[in-house]
């Protein structure tokens, strides 16, 4: 806190699909400092592609399908805590303006490409390049890159499994916050 003013940390991790995203998200939403946002953007990929996607319609009729209202929230939610958005980089649609993503600690969670091609074709038939989220994903990293000066901190998911303190602690050192113990355990219930 700074002179009764909220100091939020907001932080959005921006991953393809098939690369260990939720198990990254259930990581910080088990710390008690962190309020965690899960695919802020999806109910407005689901509405504007028309995507056949498992419970679609409970998503669109339920979540927010404005790109812009949905934004604006995920950089204007003040708290004391630590905001982890947990991103598809697939749902950043070309019409959705880039720049409320500068407000955000930007970070990139990677699969082999490979890997995740394979593994995303089992579960999406005959996937195009933009189901794979690369292309969005590449766009935002040089993005980063250009306004920070420097590239922004990229995980990758099969160090994740191999060396989940080890990496996580980089992580957080990376984006200036205190590495919490309970993000490498899951909650009970």
């Amino acid at each position: 806190r700074t002179a009764g003013i909220a100091v939020t940390t907001r932080i959005a991790m921006w991953s393809g699909p098939r690369a260990i995203s939720t198990a990254m998200m259930r990581a910080w939403e088990n710390r008690s400092d962190t309020h965690v946002v899960d695919e802020p953007l999806y109910a407005h990929y689901l509405n504007t592609t028309g995507s056949d996607h498992p419970g679609a319609d409970d998503v669109i009729a339920t979540c927010d399908t404005s790109w812009e209202s949905v934004s604006r929230g995920l950089v204007e939610i003040s708290s004391n805590e630590i905001i982890y958005q947990k991103h598809m980089t697939h749902h950043l649609l070309e019409e959705i303006d880039r720049s409320w993503i500068d407000r955000l600690i930007n970070c990139f969670l990677l699969r082999s490409p490979p890997r995740m091609a394979v593994s995303l074709d089992r579960v999406t038939p005959d996937p195009t390049i933009d189901d794979t989220g690369l292309p969005q994903q590449l766009e935002l990293f040089q993005r980063e890159c250009d306004r920070r000066g420097t590239p922004p901190p990229v995980i990758v998911s099969a160090d994740v499994l191999h060396d989940p303190r080890g990496v996580l602690t980089a992580l957080c050192q990376a984006i200036g916050v205190a590495f919490d113990e309970a993000m490498l355990s899951w909650p009970s219930g």
